[in-house]
């Protein structure tokens, strides 16, 4: 393993971890009232296409980051906008 490597999967790691605390607490919590959704979306799409370039250029630890940080991101998605949805129908 050479350093590119240690460095992707280091990057990996500190994403991962960056990351999961917060889909962790909003799936918990399920307050999404600090997500502002231009923000999200764009950031959900950037791990979209860094999956597309990980696979690409077989480089597997921006693969894996980005598919965990993409599942994150459409289950927190999907909670922002089932309160959205809830707090207009009040």
């Amino acid at each position: 393993m050479g350093v590119v490597d240690i460095v992707g999967y280091s990057a990996a790691i500190c994403m991962v971890f960056g990351y999961l605390p917060q889909a962790v607490a909003t799936i918990r919590t399920r307050d999404t009232d600090g997500i502002a959704m231009p923000t999200f979306l764009m950031l959900g799409l950037g791990s979209v296409l860094f999956v597309a370039q990980g696979i690409m250029t077989g480089n597997m630890p921006l693969v894996i980051t980005n598919a965990i940080t993409t599942v994150c991101s459409v289950i927190v998605f999907v909670i922002k906008i089932h309160n959205d949805r809830k707090k207009k129908k009040k």
